[in-house]
């Protein structure tokens, strides 16, 4: 039938009522990723294809990633994990990079900030192309504070990044701003660290409410801090079990989350250890899973728990 379009394999096909035609048409411009969309007429069928050159190969991508994590594939070959600007989480297959002479395989190393150049597959996408953006990895494996601390920001992202192929720019923004100032060490890396998930649960939308009650939204500075009603309480909504941390914690926790470092660096170190205990209680409480990578950052100093969430 002329101007007809058959479904191919790896096609995404949805029957769509009502009853039609399986004539199929070209949405003028209706794109969905890097696919183009076609429907039947009047509207039964819907195919999403991967968007074509005129010569009919498929298009390849590019994009900003950070490398989040890799494994082996086969004797050559990894499965590397990315954070992309415009495409959210994307699983590739590396081509020998395991091989002495691969002409990219030390630029997907984890911590890589990197411009990648994708070509389309059906369940995982392939490596064509890698250009290092930044290179973070040598001074982050360098000293086992921020190896350790850089680990724990990967892990996050990626939990945070939720399904593959949403796009998630501004955590991809956050994650390559704190792969960043840890390997520049201008700042402890630990607050690096909690900066990072403070703003990172904010971009979630269950960041801890600090300044104001979790619960009634009465306006601080309140003493009560409750990891499952969502941050700081006031006496009246203030549950069993609660922790009553200093007030620099509250002081430290909005100037982390402010980015006001010149206030953060005059907080004892004490109110900052039990700040670090709060946020990461309240991210995994969210998350609904530990982390691997969190109780093992190195942190310098000790200080005493009041009471436990």
């Amino acid at each position: 039938m002329p101007g007809a379009v058959i479904p191919a394999p790896g096609d995404h096909v949805t029957i769509l009522p009502p009853p039609g035609y399986a004539t199929l048409t070209r949405l003028g411009g209706s794109r969905v990723g890097g696919s183009r969309r076609y429907v039947s007429e009047p509207g039964r069928l819907e195919v999403t294809r991967p968007d074509t050159c005129k010569t009919g190969r498929v298009r390849l991508y590019r994009d900003h990633a950070v490398v989040l994590r890799q494994h082996k594939l086969g004797e050559a070959d990894r499965i590397v994990t990315l954070l992309t600007r415009q495409y959210g989480l994307v699983r590739a297959v590396a081509k020998g990079v395991r091989r002495t002479k691969s002409k990219f395989g030390a630029r997907l190393e984890p911590f890589a900030y990197i411009d990648v150049q994708l070509h389309p597959g059906r369940s995982l996408d392939i490596v064509t192309q890698v250009h290092t953006i930044e290179a973070f990895a040598t001074a982050i494996i360098a000293d086992y504070g921020r190896y350790t601390t850089a680990c724990a920001v990967l892990e996050t992202a990626e939990r945070l990044a939720g399904e593959e192929r949403a796009p998630v720019p501004r955590l991809h923004t956050l994650t390559a701003g704190a792969l960043r100032a840890i390997a520049e060490g201008q700042r402890p890396h630990e607050l690096v660290l909690d900066a990072f998930l403070l703003r990172a649960m904010d971009y979630a939308g269950w960041a801890p409410a600090v300044d104001e009650c979790a619960r009634c939204a009465t306006p601080g500075p309140h003493r009560a801090f409750h990891v499952g009603a969502g941050g700081a309480v006031c006496v009246h909504c203030r549950p069993p079990g609660a922790a009553t941390p200093a007030p620099a914690v509250f002081d430290h926790l909005l100037a982390l989350r402010h980015g006001r470092w010149d206030r953060v660096e005059t907080i004892p170190e004490s109110a900052r250890r039990q700040a670090s205990g709060l946020i990461a209680a309240h991210l995994q409480w969210h998350l609904e899973h530990k982390l691997r990578t969190l109780p093992l950052v190195e942190r310098t100093g000790a200080a005493p728990a009041s009471s436990s969430p």
